[in-house]
């Protein structure tokens, strides 16, 4: 009976999908031949309960295979009454059973009145801007500028978290933090670089970074991350904080909290001096007590007149060469997650999302190298 049902499975999984498709994944064929020959059912049909039922881990990696290397392409391989609809579902949820994010709608960007000071890739129009390896080390000037900066966007990201409730929307969460921003006479960084067109991010649940205001409400039990930049006086000012939204699980939770404690850890031992790579080290090992993922795809920056510039931060064990200088202005902004690392994008370009569902929690400081040690200009009461 086994014999007879792995050539079963062989042959209807190479004859029944479109070339693209066309490959049944082995573990999966296994799975659903075991089966088979174990209940006395076919093949084609212990296929769709190893989906339906997965009460075992064997079968979990099983639909996790056929997922991922049949894609959208699954229902062509089974012709089982319900099956495109029970994948559907099962991939609308992620691992811990939350549902899936969904992207809203998107309404128009923001205007900035005209007397504002505007970056230069707003001024060019194009949205792009020059990436320069040189570090941005600032004089007594410029420090102070930072420093409004930073203490500015602190304060935007303070009160954009006060907004997280259930019920309330990302959009309208833009909306507040774009008029703060303006009624100080400041630029939403953001706001039309790259393309981008809000004057925040927020990235929900399984959301990396970047994700873009839209309709969707917020949930109890949500995790958001609000990344705050604004251009004042001729400087960036960059900071980000992962809010929790009404009644979260106790393992978002920790998430969260052990993301700070990364960002905490590495912050401690910057200074003149310390070869850059050990900002990752220090991130790495606070994220491998606890088995989170450290996302490497992206990475902290050098921030000031310029919104992005050299060094690049890795988060993650590295031998990055490279030391941090008196004067130097930075972010540092670890991406945790509770499983895989690596990310898809959506349509729109910009939003990351992990791509096995599980969540992503973030912090970030914008930084300033000082003769004794470092100073965080985006601090304020940044509690968890």
């Amino acid at each position: 009976r086994l014999s007879t049902c792995r050539r079963e499975v062989r042959r209807k999984s190479w004859t029944c999908a479109s070339p693209k498709h066309a490959t049944m994944s082995r573990a999966f064929g296994r799975c659903a031949v075991v089966r088979a020959a174990r209940f006395g059912v076919s093949p084609m049909r212990s296929a769709v309960e190893v989906i339906r039922h997965a009460p075992l881990p064997v079968e979990r990696k099983c639909e996790a295979a056929a997922t991922r290397n049949m894609g959208s392409g699954v229902t062509e391989v089974f012709s089982g009454k319900g099956f495109g609809e029970l994948l559907a579902m099962r991939n609308s949820k992620a691992k811990d059973g939350r549902k899936r994010l969904v992207k809203g709608t998107v309404s128009p960007p923001l205007s900035v009145p005209g007397h504002i000071e505007r970056p230069p890739y707003v001024l060019k129009g194009d949205g792009k801007t020059p990436w320069t390896d040189a570090y941005q080390i600032q004089d007594e000037e410029g420090i102070a500028r930072m420093r409004e900066a930073g203490k500015l966007a602190a304060e935007v990201r303070d009160y954009a978290g006060s907004l997280v409730k259930p019920g309330v929307t990302t959009d309208y969460i833009d909306k507040q933090v774009h008029q703060m921003i303006i009624d100080h006479n400041a630029y939403p960084s953001p706001l039309g670089y790259g393309g981008f067109p809000k004057s925040v991010c927020t990235s929900v649940n399984e959301c990396i970074c970047h994700g873009i205001p839209d309709s969707r409400k917020l949930e109890d039990g949500d995790i958001v991350n609000i990344d705050v930049t604004v251009f004042l006086n001729g400087f960036h000012g960059d900071t980000s904080k992962t809010f929790l939204c009404g009644n979260v699980s106790e393992d978002a939770k920790k998430l969260v909290e052990v993301t700070k404690d990364s960002l905490d850890a590495a912050i401690a031992i910057c200074g003149p001096g310390v070869q850059l790579k050990r900002i990752g080290e220090e991130i790495q090992k606070v994220a491998d007590a606890y088995g989170y993922g450290v996302v490497r795809s992206f990475v902290g920056h050098g921030v000031g007149r310029l919104f992005h510039s050299g060094p690049t931060v890795l988060h993650y064990r590295n031998n990055e060469r490279g030391k941090l200088e008196v004067g130097q202005t930075f972010t540092i902004e670890p991406m945790l997650t509770a499983g895989g690392i690596r990310e898809k994008y959506w349509d729109d370009n910009w939003t990351a999302v992990t791509a096995d569902g599980s969540l992503s929690a973030q912090f970030e400081h914008t930084l300033l190298i000082t003769d004794s040690g470092v100073d965080s200009l985006t601090v304020q009461a940044m509690k968890v």
